[in-house]
């Protein structure tokens, strides 16, 4: 898909509004409920190219803003257990490639998380681009699934208990930058 297929494409530098925004995850608990959470201080930069699959994505998210909705739980995935937040204070991810396929926009990148960088791809929905109150906005969402134990998080915890694997969800609008 080019970029004159896509209504309204602009070329530019975006920068995340978080009141319109949400990076979130689910993960399994005791292999029968599912239990979300989310990251409320995350800072992302979308740089959209003249061929869309030229632009570029860099996310940084804040390991102490994760909320459950329950503090006891927050405080226990801060910890050392999990995120370990005093010594791995971010989550990252910078694209290496866009690709279209199939009809989706796959987005290859390095995230790097509890001190361990692996690629990792994101299927990707771009939403559009329209006039927001403030300027231009741009919006995107994404979805992968990893692997805990690939970034060695939770390695003490049994996949019975929590499971390895967690999806993650990103909503995402951005402002034009000027």
């Amino acid at each position: 898909m080019t970029t004159t297929e896509i209504p309204g494409y602009i070329t530019g530098t975006w920068q995340l509004d978080a009141t319109h925004s949400d990076v979130s995850f689910t993960v399994r608990h005791l292999g029968v409920s599912k239990v979300r959470g989310r990251f409320d201080q995350v800072e992302t930069t979308i740089v959209t190219a003249g061929d869309i699959l030229d632009s570029k994505v860099t996310t940084t998210i804040h390991t102490t803003s994760v909320d459950t909705n329950n503090e006891q739980r927050d405080a226990h995935v801060r910890s050392a257990d999990f995120l370990d937040v005093e010594t791995y204070p971010t989550i990252t991810f910078t694209s290496t490639g866009i690709r279209f396929s199939d009809g989706e926009y796959l987005i290859d990148g390095e995230l790097t998380m509890h001190g361990v960088t692996k690629p990792v791809t994101l299927t990707a929905e771009l939403g559009g681009f329209a006039d927001g109150p403030n300027g231009k906005v741009l919006g995107v969402s994404a979805t992968a699934e990893i692997s805990r134990g690939d970034f060695e998080v939770g390695k003490s915890i049994p996949g019975a208990v929590v499971s390895d694997k967690i999806k993650i969800e990103l909503d995402i609008e951005a402002g034009l930058q000027a």
